[in-house]
């Protein structure tokens, strides 16, 4: 009953099927004043509100997929991986790391936070 797990992340267990991701958006890089740190992503997961509930997402996989104009191993879509690494502020948001820094082009765009790994 269950397809693979790839980057479409949808199963079907007994003819329902089942989402294994929660969406979320890009705000922008971390930064102060006049600096930005391009290292961290601030994202905003949807559903959240609060420092408190920010704590199951800690260490989380993300997923950023976007279309590419050339075509690689059989797609034109990619994908950059990253982890939630912390909370930041009071409304929700979490700074991540990606494995490569984000492009511009992604900001205000969306991302998918993956169901695991399990920390229950």
């Amino acid at each position: 009953l269950a397809t693979s797990l790839c980057c479409s992340e949808i199963v079907k267990m007994g003819g329902e099927t089942v989402r294994l991701y929660v969406k979320g958006q890009i705000l922008g890089y971390k930064r102060s004043k006049a600096n930005q740190q391009n290292h961290t992503a601030l994202i905003k997961i949807d559903g959240v509100v609060s420092k408190k509930e920010t704590d199951f997402y800690a260490g989380k996989r993300l997923a950023y997929i976007y279309k590419a104009k050339t075509l690689k191993k059989g797609t034109f879509f990619r994908c950059i991986w990253g982890k939630v690494m912390r909370p930041h502020g009071n409304t929700g948001t979490v700074k991540a790391k990606f494995r490569s820094n984000l492009p511009p082009i992604s900001l205000g765009g969306s991302v998918r936070v993956m169901m695991y790994p399990s920390r229950v």
